[in-house]
């Protein structure tokens, strides 16, 4: 094992959301093979950042446990990345007993599909319709995220896909297009996009945050494709 894991940093603040039935801490992992303009972790991109030592995530896994933490969110970044995610997941489970769920942007199906059994919950963000992740997000492989979003509708584990609803580009007929994406999914998540001054398209940066007029209108376009979808943070 080295000397340092992958981890590059924590919430200070637990979750009740994100891990549905969870108390859970979120940790990042850095690197990320997408470049969407309205990433709210844009400093976590880059894959040179050093991450802790397994004695430094030891301790606060300890410290985590008696604070009546019991799941771990690896969000990133794109943690399937990591050449250690499997080797991270399994000491968050293993050694400490946490539940973890993995956040992705479903680009490495071959990853996922050997953590589904260490796992016990996934988030896929499904940016957009297939036609348009090369303009979108930078990465044009649409063949890889239809693979996993077909390997998470097998349910070989509890899922759900989500998509940050940017106003002026989720227009009904894109939204169309991610629901053909995943028709017949168990839970699709819609969450409203957020202005930050710090998101990598200048432009979005003053771009209105998504209405939650929008957002019902969209829960119930949505409702064919889906057996639940949901609105989070409106």
């Amino acid at each position: 094992m080295a000397d340092r894991c992958s981890i590059v940093g924590a919430l200070r603040q637990p979750t009740l959301v994100d891990f549905p039935g969870r108390v859970a801490v979120t940790m990042f992992t850095a690197g990320c093979n997408f470049r969407c303009g309205f990433c709210h972790n844009s400093a976590l991109l880059g894959a040179d950042k050093p991450g802790f030592t397994w004695t430094r995530l030891d301790e606060m896994c300890e410290r985590y446990r008696g604070n009546w933490i019991d799941g771990v969110v690896l969000s990133g970044g794109e943690p399937t990345l990591a050449l250690d995610v499997e080797e991270i997941v399994r000491f968050l489970k293993t050694r400490h007993g946490f539940a973890v769920k993995l956040d992705t942007n479903g680009s490495r199906p071959e990853c996922l599909r050997r953590l589904l059994p260490l796992l016990d919950r996934v988030a896929m963000d499904v940016k957009c319709a297939p036609a348009s992740y090369a303009a979108f997000t930078g990465f044009g492989e649409v063949a890889a995220v239809r693979e996993s979003v077909e390997l998470l509708k097998s349910g070989a584990v509890a899922y759900e896909f989500r998509t940050t609803v940017i106003g002026r580009f989720h227009t009904d007929a894109e939204m169309q297009g991610i629901g053909a994406l995943i028709r017949g999914a168990s839970c699709y998540i819609l969450q409203p996009f957020l202005p930050r001054p710090d998101l990598p398209d200048p432009c979005l940066r003053v771009e209105p945050r998504t209405a939650p007029q929008r957002l019902e209108a969209l829960r119930v376009l949505m409702r064919p494709y889906a057996d639940k979808v949901l609105v989070r943070g409106s």
